[in-house]
């Protein structure tokens, strides 16, 4: 099936982007996606769950990856890392007037220099003083990375709400943001009624940001991003499986993490790298049921929830949100989607 970019576009209006969090966590909105849409909030996700059903969410914690700083030269840079490539190196985006070259040193934060080491594909590889870690340096000089749509700078109250209350493994450079709608009382809550949770990594890098731009999306060439499943995660998605409960992924970065650690057929355990493109007509081995923001046109992760649920259904759903007024992206709204053709949830 040949798919181009604008199979996956629509116009949003500027005014749906959310620019900041509501006052409370789980007080945004819940579109159910099936068969049939549904309305409601997300302090209402208990009843689209089940005992048994298992929760997987994605642990990773957001570094203050946005630095500011000069060249040699004067000229001004700032820097978005993409991801460390160990204690002292990492890749990252870098503008200023005229690109840096291989040797050019990078004065950061006027704290500490960096140096160009050349470049990886859209990237530039990065050297950083030897005589501490580079995560503690950027969490202690640079500033959270909001996304671009987000047309302010981050304030005091993004430290909080641009995390997740479970986020504690430090490595990305934007929020797993299906979890952000999750507070410590519904977590609580879930547990009571029966409802599993497992944890897994994967760090989001700034490519998630970056736009398609081929037409033909066979040519596309998708970022690459890190990802950790514990044993515990395996196991519990297969006693899941044996109890007659849905694996559920909190975000598409958990799904991503998920069915690449599948691709062989069966969920392992272990680290690794993903460059995995989710496209219509990829076979989904191991999540059931989807927990996701809206995400941006003509982009990957839609590409990916239109792969999940269904083109139809998707643009059913978009075309919904946006007459119903619900908010978009990282600050917006939620869905609960389930695969293709298949029921929400008993109790909607």
């Amino acid at each position: 099936m040949f798919l181009s970019v604008n199979d996956f576009d629509y116009t949003l209006p500027a005014h749906l982007i959310a620019q900041r969090p509501l006052a409370e966590r789980n007080a945004s909105r819940l579109l159910g996606v099936g068969q049939t849409l549904t309305d409601r909030h997300f302090s209402d996700l208990p009843e689209f769950l089940r005992p048994n059903d298992l929760l997987v969410f994605n642990d990773t914690r957001v570094l203050h990856a946005r630095l500011f700083g000069v060249k040699e030269s004067g000229g001004a840079v700032e820097v978005l890392l993409e991801r460390p490539l160990g204690p002292h190196e990492a890749l990252a985006q870098v503008r200023a007037s005229r690109s840096p070259g291989a040797g050019t040193i990078l004065r950061l934060a006027d704290a500490f220099n960096v140096t160009v080491l050349g470049r990886v594909g859209e990237f530039f590889h990065l050297r950083f003083p030897p005589d501490e870690n580079l995560v503690d340096l950027i969490e202690r000089y640079g500033k959270l990375p909001l996304p671009p749509y987000i047309q302010r700078e981050s304030v005091s109250a993004d430290e909080s709400r641009y995390q997740t209350v479970y986020a504690r493994a430090p490595g990305s450079v934007a929020a797993p943001t299906a979890g952000l709608h999750f507070d410590e009382k519904m977590l609580e809550t879930l547990t009571r009624r029966g409802v599993k949770s497992a944890w897994l990594t994967l760090h989001v890098g700034a490519g998630t940001f970056q736009p398609v731009r081929v037409h033909d999306l066979a040519e596309h060439q998708m970022h690459r991003e890190r990802y950790i499943i514990p044993l515990a995660t395996v196991d519990a998605v297969a006693a899941t499986r044996k109890a007659g409960g849905r694996v559920i992924a909190v975000g598409t970065t958990s799904l991503r993490a998920l069915e690449a650690a599948a691709g062989h057929g069966e969920l392992v355990a272990g680290e690794g790298e993903t460059a995995l493109f989710i496209l219509p007509g990829f076979r989904f081995r191991v999540v059931d049921a989807l927990i996701t923001n809206f995400h941006l046109p003509r982009s990957t992760l839609l590409m990916l929830v239109s792969a999940f649920a269904g083109m139809e259904t998707i643009r059913r759903a978009y075309a919904h949100a946006i007459d119903q007024g619900y908010r978009f992206f990282s600050y917006g709204d939620a869905m609960f989607l389930i695969r293709d053709n298949e029921t929400v949830c008993d109790a909607v």
